[in-house]
């Protein structure tokens, strides 16, 4: 077989079109775009200011932490699918089996964590989206949603 965590297969040369098409690297582009989406809708559009205030508040209810919180897991999501997506590229390359295991474990770790986290941004954008005004949201209402959109479908890409 292919040995311990695919040892056996180690070395070789880095073949691009057969590295994009394996299932793990598709997802991890999938996260990093969700993720991407995510905090730039937040960034952008995630807070506003009432006409007759020039403080900015977020968008969500008000609640600065919500916009902190997608804004947060977003930026490091993006980084750890990049990371993630760089080990991709360079485990064919590693023939130490106790290294591929713990690159292995690790990211099923933080797989099982960013799936955790984006379930709890789910709930808690949703949430405060649910409590916010109508009257004071216009043109960010669109950018809310999709960041709550986004978080759900992180969920299941990770």
């Amino acid at each position: 077989g292919g040995g311990a965590y695919g040892a056996a297969k180690a070395g070789g040369t880095f073949d691009l079109l057969r590295f994009v098409r394996q299932p793990q690297v598709v997802a991890r582009i999938v996260s990093a775009v969700f993720a991407l989406i995510v905090f730039a809708c937040l960034v952008g559009d995630g807070y506003i200011n009432l006409p007759e205030d020039t403080r900015l508040f977020c968008v969500f209810n008000h609640n600065e932490d919500a916009c902190r919180y997608g804004i947060g897991i977003g930026v490091l999501a993006f980084l750890a699918c990049i990371f993630f997506f760089m080990v991709d590229a360079y485990f064919p390359q590693i023939s130490n089996t106790t290294d591929r295991k713990y690159l292995v474990l690790a990211d099923l770790g933080v797989s099982g964590l960013w799936t955790f986290l984006w379930f709890i941004g789910f709930c808690f954008l949703t949430n405060q989206w649910s409590w916010t005004r109508a009257e004071e949201v216009y043109i960010q209402a669109d950018s809310a949603r999709a960041a709550i959109t986004f978080s759900f479908f992180s969920i299941f890409s990770w």
